[in-house]
């Protein structure tokens, strides 16, 4: 068996690739691959009203809100979150907790004023800062809830009185959220909810409409909205393969049943790190991730060992981000909590070997 801690595009469950594979020699009795399907068939449009039809349940997404499917990733987004929310002479507030957060903020400052009430940028993003204002009048309020690169997640909403805006792309699926505390989430699929290739906007209606610039149709998102997330040729395939991963989600009871699975996987490998006395964690420890695992080993010279020692055990995706160095061990819904004790055991085998 092959453990897979790679950070995206993401594991997905053995079901779902089997099913997925199914589709592309033969989609739903139609004698059409999924790949070649038009998606102005009913077949399709169904594939679309189920995607969003279990996102709406799985988050249990209030009324008042819409579902879209877009695509040029959360990176694309980086730039419709201020086209359609920041208003001339408007500030919008960031929190710049990574590379993705800072990557946002950069983009919007393309569109109006950007006040970056927070950085975590002077230790190297090992943390989640804490105690900032977050000005009255902003538009909107940005931030990333997993920093994929760094380690940290944020698990609370800062409390405000602004529109909150939410890259979710690494966490969402992962726990229970309240989606009432955002006007909008975005999040590229290929962490927990599918393949690369399409990315997941929930939009809060009302905040809509309220800049005067001319927006340009594929990155307005009233016209995406109205468009049924088909506006242009969406990525078929991805949103399929997505369907199908929620419905995984779904039989094993939810988002609620797989928090509780990720706090297992998360807090089993954090307490193998903290024991060890060949590796330590790079985060605080309150501001740690469930998805994405970051630990160095105390004596740099023995992680090219420790890796080559890990890919023999069929331990992959485990090298660290060159910004960090050492591991990092991406644990998305997908991964089964065997692969996290796999990775307990090299570790710990490893420390046999190596103890001082």
């Amino acid at each position: 068996m092959t453990h897979n801690f790679g950070a995206g595009p993401c594991i997905l469950p053995q079901e779902v690739f089997k099913q997925a594979s199914q589709a592309v020699l033969e989609f739903n009795g139609t004698g059409l691959s999924i790949l070649e399907i038009s998606h102005r068939t009913p077949e399709f449009e169904a594939v679309v009203d189920e995607t969003v039809r279990l996102v709406k349940e799985l988050l249990n997404v209030p009324e008042g809100y819409s579902v879209v499917l877009l695509q040029g990733g959360a990176s694309l987004q980086f730039s419709m979150v201020p086209m359609n929310l920041l208003g001339e002479g408007q500030t919008a507030a960031y929190l710049n907790t990574g590379v993705w957060a800072s990557k946002a903020l950069k983009e919007a400052k393309l569109f109006g004023n950007v006040n970056v009430v927070a950085s975590s940028k002077e230790e190297n993003y090992t943390y989640i800062p804490k105690d900032f204002e977050i000005p009255a009048d902003s538009a909107y309020f940005h931030y990333t809830s997993n920093n994929t690169i760094y380690g940290t997640e944020l698990f609370d909403v800062p409390e405000t009185k602004v529109p909150v805006v939410c890259d979710m792309s690494s966490d969402i699926f992962s726990r229970v959220i309240d989606v009432s505390q955002f006007e909008l989430i975005y999040a590229g699929a290929q962490k927990n909810m599918g393949p690369a290739g399409v990315t997941l906007a929930i939009v809060k209606d009302s905040i809509l409409g309220k800049v005067e610039r001319n927006i340009p149709s594929m990155l307005d998102y009233k016209v995406q909205i109205d468009g049924g997330s088909m506006y242009n040729t969406p990525p078929v395939f991805s949103i399929y393969v997505s369907m199908l991963n929620l419905r995984w989600l779904k039989s094993k009871g939810g988002v609620a049943a797989i928090e509780k699975e990720n706090i297992s996987k998360s807090e089993a490998l954090y307490k193998e790190i903290d024991r060890n006395s060949l590796f330590k964690g790079t985060c605080r420890i309150e501001d740690r991730s469930r998805m994405n695992v970051c630990f160095v080993m105390e004596n740099p010279e023995l992680e090219k060992p420790f890796l080559k020692f890990a890919e023999e055990r069929n331990i992959i995706g485990i090298k660290g981000h060159r910004s960090v160095g050492g591991f990092r061990a991406s644990m998305y819904n997908a991964l089964p909590i065997t692969s996290v004790h796999a990775l307990i055991d090299a570790m710990q085998e490893f420390e046999e070997k190596h103890r001082a």
